[in-house]
C-alpha cells in the first residue's frame, strides 16, 4: 500500500509540475511579446532636416513610443537621399525638390507622396554685406553677387552645396531666373563648391566671410549654437518656399522593404501629433518654429503661402495639382490633397 501511495504522490508532483511548467512558459511568451525588440525603418534624408535635429530629437523618440518601431537615417542631400533608395537601403525618403522627387515616381520607385513641412530659403553672407544685397528680391540679390563676384576675381564670394541636393537644385533654378547658367559660374574663380550637405556648407561659408543659400531652418540652429557668423539678408519671394515631402518605396520596385511601416510613418507626420510637432519644433530655442506644418494651410486652402505650396509642391495632374498623382498610388490608407489647376494657374 505504500508503494502504491508513493507512486501515486509521485505521479501528482509530476502533473503538477508539467502544469506549472506550461503557465510559466505561458507567461513568459506574453512577456516576450510586450518587450518585444522595436522593428527598424530606414528613412533617407536630405541633411537640411537632419541637421536641425527635428528627426532624431522628435520624429524618432515619439514614432518609436507610438508604434515601437526605431527611425534610423541616412542624412544626405536630396539626389543622395534618392540614390540609396533607389538601391534597397530605406524604406521612405524625405526630400524637398519636386522635379527629382517626380522623376524618382516616374522611374517606379516611389509612392503614396505625402506633403507634411514647408519652411523657406534664405541667402546668408557677412554681416557688412559687400556685395550689397540686403533687402532685395532674389533676381536682384543674385546679380549684384555676380557683379560683385567679377569685380574681385581673386576673393570667394558665394559656396554652393553643388551636390544634388534640394537646396542645390533650388540654387540651380534661382541663377536660371536671373539669367545665368550655374554650369558656367561654376567655372568662375569667385564661386566655390562645396560637394557637401548644409551644415558644413554654412561652416565654409561662414568661415570664409562668403554668401550661399541656406534652409532657414539649419541656418538659426547653426547661428544660435554660435558656429556661424552669418546674417540672414534675403528672405522675401514665393520662390525661396522649400516645400518637405515623404516618399513610400514602391515594394513591387524593391522587395524586402517595410512598406507598412513608412506608411506608418507617413500617416503620423501629417496626423494632428505630428504636424503639432513639427510646429513646436525650435520656439523655445529660437524664438519660432524652424518648420511649419503643412497640413493645416492646405486645408484651410487660404493664403500665399497655400498657393505658393501648391506652385513649388504639388505635381500637375491633368487639370489638378496634387500632393501625389493617382498613377503613383498603391494600396494608399490616406487620402491626397488636390485642387483644380485655376487655383494655381489662375
Amino acid at each position: 500500500m505504500n508503494k502504491k501511495i508513493k507512486l501515486l504522490a509521485l505521479l501528482v508532483f509530476l502533473l503538477v509540475g508539467f502544469s506549472y511548467g506550461c503557465i510559466s512558459n505561458t507567461n513568459t511568451s506574453t512577456t516576450s511579446t510586450v518587450s518585444e525588440k522595436p522593428k527598424v525603418l530606414t528613412i533617407s534624408t536630405t541633411t537640411s532636416l537632419y541637421d536641425t535635429g527635428i528627426l532624431e530629437n522628435v520624429v524618432a523618440p515619439i514614432f518609436k513610443e507610438k508604434y515601437n518601431i526605431e527611425l534610423r537615417f541616412i542624412p544626405k542631400g536630396t539626389g543622395g537621399a534618392i540614390l540609396d533608395a533607389k538601391s534597397g537601403a530605406s524604406d521612405a525618403i524625405l526630400v524637398h525638390a519636386l522635379s527629382k522627387e517626380q522623376a524618382f515616381m516616374e522611374e517606379g520607385y516611389g509612392v503614396n507622396r505625402k506633403v507634411f513641412a514647408y519652411n523657406f530659403f534664405v541667402i546668408v553672407g557677412p554681416k557688412d554685406d559687400p556685395a550689397g544685397i540686403r533687402g532685395l528680391s532674389v533676381t536682384e540679390a543674385l546679380k549684384k553677387i555676380v557683379e560683385y563676384g567679377r569685380a574681385h576675381p581673386d576673393q570667394l564670394v558665394w559656396v554652393s552645396r553643388d551636390d544634388g541636393s534640394g537646396t542645390n537644385t533650388k540654387e540651380i533654378a534661382l541663377w536660371k531666373n536671373a539669367g545665368f547658367e550655374f554650369e558656367a559660374l561654376k567655372n568662375e574663380s569667385w564661386f566655390g563648391t562645396t560637394g557637401s550637405g548644409m551644415g558644413n556648407t554654412l561652416l565654409y561659408t561662414s568661415e570664409r566671410n562668403a554668401y550661399t543659400l541656406s534652409d532657414i531652418g539649419t541656418y538659426l540652429k547653426y547661428q544660435k549654437e554660435g558656429k556661424i557668423n552669418l546674417d540672414v539678408l534675403v528672405d522675401k519671394g514665393e520662390e525661396l518656399i522649400n516645400v518637405y515631402a515623404i516618399i513610400i518605396i514602391n515594394p513591387e520596385k524593391i522587395s524586402g522593404k517595410d512598406f507598412e511601416g513608412a506608411m506608418f510613418l507617413a500617416e503620423w507626420l501629417t496626423s494632428e501629433e505630428g504636424q503639432k510637432a513639427i510646429a513646436e519644433y525650435g520656439k523655445d530655442e529660437f524664438g519660432r518654429p524652424l518648420f511649419y506644418p503643412a497640413v493645416p494651410v492646405l486645408k484651410s486652402q487660404e493664403g500665399e503661402v497655400f498657393k505658393w505650396i501648391l506652385k513649388y509642391g504639388f505635381m500637375k495632374d491633368g487639370d489638378k495639382y496634387t500632393e501625389c498623382p493617382e498613377k503613383f498610388r498603391y494600396k494608399p490608407t490616406y487620402d491626397f490633397f488636390e485642387f483644380p489647376a485655376s487655383v494655381v494657374e489662375g
